[in-house]
This record gives C-alpha cells, sequence and structure tokens, in this order.
C-alpha cells in the first residue's frame, strides 16, 4: 500500500470513529436523560443501568451508519480539496479512480465491520437490551387476544380461545389435523397448562376425535397428566415486540424455517430483517463514492455547506430506506426489490455524478 492510501485511509477510519463516538455520546447523553425518571421509579440498579447503555450503544451506532460514514467522507474529501491536496494528487499524475481507490478500502473496512455486528454482535447485545426496555420501560405484558388461531404444522391447525400468559395455561383448546381439506383428527380440551419439568402441555378433560371415511372413532379423558408435545410454546404468546432484531443471521434462518414448518403468516417481518442485514452493508460504499465525488471540488461554501449537503443526502438515504422497508412489510411490492430499492437509486446517482466528473 502506497504512502498516499496509507495518509487518506488513516483520515477516513478514524474521522469515522470519531464521527460515531460523538453522535452516539450525544444520543446516549439524550436517552439517559429521557430515561432517569424511569430508572429512578423502577429502582434500577446502576450495574444494570451501565449494562443496558453498553448494549444500547452498538444499536445506534449501526443505526446511524449512513450518516456517519457519509459525514466522515465528506469531511474527509472537503479538507483535502480546501487544502489543495487533491488537486495536488490528481496533478502529480494520479488518476481520479485511483485516488478513490484508499476510501472504497476503507468503506469495505467498514461493511464487514458492519455486517458482523448486524449479523451476530448487535443481535446478542438487543437480548438484553429489548428484555430490558419490556421489564422497565413498557407497561407490564399480558397476551389478551381471544379466539387465537395459528398453525403448528404446515396441515395441523390450533384453536384457543384465551391463553393467561402468567399463569402459561390456555382454555378451550382445539387442534385439528387437515389434509386434502378433510380432517384426519381433532383434539380438543377444556384446558392446557405448560409442564415446564416435562417440556410439553398437560391436557385437562380431553377428547379425541378420528375420521377414516364415514367411519368415527371417539374416546374422552377426565385426567390431568396426558401430556401434549407439539411446536407450541408459552414464548409464542410472549412479547414479541422487536423480537426479529434479538435474532443472530443463523438464528434467523432456523426461526424463519420454524416458521414456514407451521405454515404461519408472519414469515416476511423475519424475511425482511434478515434481508436488510445483507443489504445495509452495502450503504457504506455506495455513500462512500458518491461523497468522496461530491467533496473532492472546493466550494464557495466551504467544508460546513459538504457537511451539511451530507447530512441532507444521508437523510435523503434513511428515509426512502423506511419508506421501502414499510412498503415491504404491507406486501406492496417484492421484498427484496423494496429494500435493495435506497442502494439502487444511489448507485444509479453516484454513476452519473461520477460521469460527470473531469477526469
Amino acid at each position: 500500500m502506497r504512502i498516499l492510501d496509507r495518509y487518506i485511509l488513516k483520515k477516513f477510519l478514524t474521522t469515522f470513529l470519531f464521527v460515531v463516538i460523538i453522535l452516539v455520546s450525544i444520543v446516549l447523553i439524550i436517552t439517559f436523560s429521557e430515561r432517569n425518571e424511569d430508572f429512578i421509579k423502577n429502582q434500577v440498579p446502576a450495574k444494570l443501568i451501565f449494562q443496558y447503555f453498553l448494549s444500547y450503544a452498538p444499536y445506534i451506532a449501526n443505526l446511524i451508519t449512513p450518516i456517519t460514514v457519509f459525514i466522515a467522507t465528506v469531511f474527509v474529501t472537503s479538507k483535502l480539496a480546501s487544502h489543495t491536496e487533491i488537486i495536488a494528487i490528481l496533478s502529480g499524475g494520479v488518476s481520479y479512480p485511483r485516488m478513490l481507490r484508499p476510501f472504497l478500502i476503507g468503506s469495505v473496512i467498514i461493511a464487514i465491520t458492519s455486517f458482523i455486528f448486524t449479523g451476530w454482535i448487535i443481535p446478542n447485545a438487543n437480548k438484553f437490551r429489548v428484555a430490558f426496555e419490556q421489564r422497565f420501560f413498557e407497561k407490564e405484558f399480558r397476551f389478551n387476544e381471544k379466539n387465537i388461531h395459528f398453525k403448528v404444522s404446515p396441515t395441523t391447525y390450533v384453536f384457543l380461545s384465551s391463553y393467561d400468559s402468567n399463569r402459561e395455561q390456555g382454555y378451550r383448546f382445539t387442534m385439528e389435523e387437515i389434509k386434502d381439506q378433510k380432517i384426519d383428527w381433532k383434539l380438543t380440551a377444556g384446558e392446557i397448562k405448560w409442564d415446564s419439568t416435562r417440556n410439553g402441555w398437560g391436557l385437562k378433560r380431553w377428547s379425541l376425535r378420528e375420521f377414516d371415511g364415514l367411519k368415527e372413532t371417539y374416546r374422552y379423558e377426565n385426567i390431568n397428566d396426558t401430556l401434549l408435545q407439539i411446536n407450541m410454546k408459552p414464548e409464542d404468546f410472549g412479547n414479541m415486540n422487536s423480537f426479529e432484531q434479538t435474532l443472530t443471521i443463523p438464528e434467523l434462518d432456523n426461526y424463519i424455517a420454524d416458521l414456514k414448518m407451521k405454515g404461519a403468516d408472519n414469515i416476511p417481518i423475519y424475511q425482511i430483517e434478515k434481508l436488510v442485514r445483507y443489504m445495509s452493508p452495502f450503504t457504506a460504499i455506495i455513500l462512500t463514492f458518491i461523497g468522496v465525488i461530491l467533496s473532492s471540488r472546493k466550494t464557495r461554501g466551504g467544508v460546513g455547506f459538504q457537511i451539511a449537503l451530507g447530512f441532507f443526502i444521508a437523510f435523503i438515504y434513511i428515509i426512502l430506506f423506511i419508506a421501502a422497508k414499510s412498503n415491504a412489510e404491507t406486501g406492496g411490492s417484492n421484498p427484496i426489490l423494496a429494500i435493495w430499492t435506497p442502494n439502487i437509486i444511489f448507485t444509479v446517482v453516484g454513476a452519473v455524478l461520477y460521469r460527470l466528473v473531469p477526469k
């Protein structure tokens, strides 16, 4: 690596880290001031508060990556331009694409780091963060849905009239096996209760009907120790808010496969989360490319104007991303196309800007 590459790469990465630390620190201070009353009211130990902000910091850092990487790029490039260093570099026989190389190397390093964080480190940190927020900031969760329908396998359907999440007990339980639009059997129970020692559901006052053509067999038991083991657990009735954020990529794959096996309807939520994690690292590369092009020439507004422009363009990207993700979640378009739309648009913009740059 040449001296020029090391010089630009060092400036770029150190500036990126500095911007991340500054913005994350500001967000953490604001968050602490907003939630300090909740900490006091709930008598949260200082150790837990420290652990919460330790897990909250990487989540925020990843969230603002489009802003931080763009601001770092604009700041470094505009400073080089204002000191006529870029003119000197190009006048010395270095081509414009060659000058871009250290910036792109830096953006690839950031992209790889971002992928590792979003795929494994942040989800593990979010396990504590989400649980902490649900415990201290949200109202006590109580599952209050009625007439609950869902699948435990592609052909097995479950119905509950209600479920008590505190007692881990369901009422008026029905499970049916339906194949080729015909019921093979139907199991009903007055109550079901989770048995943690045997990892299954205890049935109370249950009956089983089996159908074989016109023939029907019936069995009834009024005992409490009959164990039913199905692909359903008390966690399925828990607080699922932000649950997808707590899963690593391997855990996401396993959970999506489990939902597909059940024939569940909420699979897109987790598929979109997975798509976002594979898409977001490329944002660093695209925005770095655009940032260098926009900032490599002197402007009358100076560095301040270019940094403001950087904030503006980064916010446009974030708005596009939020709109695209919402569109994918509502099923308005193909999830893959919707999630990648901001990157596609900014890639085209970057290509057009690159063609306009004098080389």
